[in-house]
């Protein structure tokens, strides 16, 4: 699903320490930098099957992976990254409903380099998943 936001509010949304990284940046560039969609990891296909189950498909370099869990996105992500050559660890992690979504930022660390991701969307899981994709885009 493709929301239009409002990136002011989206930005504002951001933990303090990203806010102070991104300052002077203008809206379009923090996007660009913060929100990767594009990268050696793609979200395909997302099901947001009940209460907490998903679905997601994932491409790495050319193969899918499926992912299906009950709990916790974060979790069932960093295991199936973990899987695919990719341990990242999550160092910080901030969540904010605003008017448009749920905004999701999260500081990863990948191969001892550290970077934000952040993602907007309707569900919160789904936001989880989109920001870690981000953050770990922003090394890979």
């Amino acid at each position: 699903m493709t929301l239009t936001i409002d990136i002011h509010t989206f930005i504002a949304a951001a933990p303090a320490s990203l806010r102070a990284e991104s300052a002077g940046m203008s809206p379009t560039e923090f996007h660009d930098r913060y929100c990767r969609y594009a990268g050696a990891v793609k979200l395909g296909e997302w099901t947001h099957l009940r209460a907490a189950d998903f679905t997601a498909t994932l491409e790495f370099a050319g193969h899918l992976r499926t992912v299906t869990a009950s709990g916790s996105p974060v979790a069932a992500l960093t295991s199936a990254l973990y899987d695919e050559g990719y341990p990242v660890e999550i160092l910080r992690f901030h969540q904010r409903h605003t008017e448009t979504g749920t905004a999701t930022f999260v500081q990863c660390e990948f191969n001892g380099r550290r970077g934000w991701g952040a993602a907007i969307a309707d569900d919160s899981a789904e936001s989880t998943v989109r920001a870690m994709i981000a953050g770990i885009n922003t090394f890979a």
